[in-house]
């Protein structure tokens, strides 16, 4: 039991370094979106295809380590993005951790997640682009949000 506890720690550890070192953190954006062209991207029926697949580019390079390919995480170490409470009905707030990090990870149903999460974009377009993506793929139809819907939140750098 002590042997498998240990274990346990040191799976966790790996996690948690591989998470924080390929993660990304919040440097600088290869593409940076202008406030007019990202409200382009945006109307009434969603983002277009370029956006999209930016948040694809996004997801691939900074969140797939964690959250995986699939969106379903890693169990009891990183959370699910599939059918995710939080990410469907706190989109703000999903937007406002890809942005700042979290010490504080939601849990999901009785589960809960011990490493924070690390700031992964350091501006609105990306940070959008990347949930919206996650809102629109993984079986999730979870709409979408807007720059202008996410401007009062502060980036912490």
């Amino acid at each position: 039991m002590k042997t498998r506890k240990m274990l346990f720690i040191a799976l966790a550890g790996f996690i948690g370094l591989t998470a924080l070192t390929s993660c990304g953190g919040g440097g600088g954006s290869e593409q940076q979106t202008s406030a007019d062209e990202s409200t382009k991207m945006e109307d009434a029926s969603g983002p277009d295809d370029a956006q999209l697949a930016r948040g694809e580019k996004i997801y691939n390079e900074k969140c797939f380590a964690c959250h995986q390919k699939d969106g379903n995480g890693i169990p009891n170490a990183f959370p699910t993005l599939v059918g995710s409470d939080f990410l469907l009905n706190h989109t703000k707030e999903a937007v406002a951790q890809v942005l700042n990090g979290s010490e504080h990870v939601p849990s999901h149903g009785n589960i809960t997640y011990p490493a924070p999460m690390p700031p992964q974009v350091d501006n609105y377009e990306d940070a959008v682009a990347v949930i919206n993506y996650v809102l629109n793929n993984f079986g999730n139809d979870g709409g979408y949000i807007t720059v202008d819907e996410v401007k009062d939140i502060k980036i912490i750098r």
